[in-house]
């Protein structure tokens, strides 16, 4: 008995102000906060774009910033979970809320 596998691949990268935004070859646009991802938040845009597609697709590296995430992960909703992480997530929560 055989067992198919997905692999969701990336194809491009890009950012606006609170999100990156990951296109994926089955067509779809993965958003996920840059809260998730505190390396990310605090990078400049120039770091931010100078990432990697690594894995035929399968994950993402900036090599700068040291930060490595699996497309799979993001999909899981499997984000930074450092207390930094978790800490910066909140705050930007709680902004949003009193606007």
């Amino acid at each position: 008995m055989s067992t198919l596998a997905t692999r969701h691949l990336a194809l491009r990268v890009e950012f606006d102000a609170d999100t990156m935004w990951v296109e994926l070859a089955d067509g779809r646009r993965l958003g996920v906060p840059l809260a998730y991802f505190p390396r990310l938040l605090r990078a400049t845009p120039a770091q931010r774009n100078d990432y990697v597609i690594s894995g035929g697709g399968t994950g993402l590296h900036w090599e700068e910033l040291d930060e490595d995430i699996l497309v799979s992960a993001l999909l899981l909703g499997d984000w930074d979970r450092s207390s930094d992480a978790r800490r910066v997530a909140f705050a930007v929560r709680d902004r949003k809320a009193e606007e």
